[in-house]
């Protein structure tokens, strides 16, 4: 034992423990939370609208899926932190995708219409 108070143990550290069905099932999610919004994108079966908002809420459910099967964060990880990093991360997620969306929709609204060529001298 060392000296140190502050220095931890290998036996003291609270590491996440993952089985092969949790990385099965987290690379299954992945696939699926993938596959389902680029047959959206392919098939088009619903409005433009409606595509990307379904889009939007396939992926952050896919960042959630990532942290929770790779990252291994629970409520029991590192003393709750990793929930609170999980919350703040969808946070921003939500700030960016919305922020991108309303910058995409402003810069299409704004252009200027295209030349009508027919009516040049």
């Amino acid at each position: 034992m060392s000296a140190d108070p502050y220095a931890v143990g290998h036996d003291e550290i609270e590491l996440p423990h993952a089985s092969m069905r949790d990385y099965v099932i987290g690379f299954v999610l992945s696939v699926i939370l993938t596959a389902v919004p680029f047959w959206l994108v392919m098939e088009r079966p619903f409005s433009e609208g409606a595509t990307a908002a379904i889009i939007m809420a396939f992926a952050a459910v896919q960042i959630v899926v990532h942290m929770i099967f790779f990252l291994h964060m629970s409520p029991k990880a590192e003393g709750g932190w990793s929930i609170t990093s999980l919350t703040f991360t969808i946070i921003v997620v939500v700030i960016m995708l919305a922020g991108s969306l309303w910058v995409m929709h402003h810069l299409n609204t704004n252009m200027m219409p295209p030349h009508d060529v027919s009516q040049l001298p």
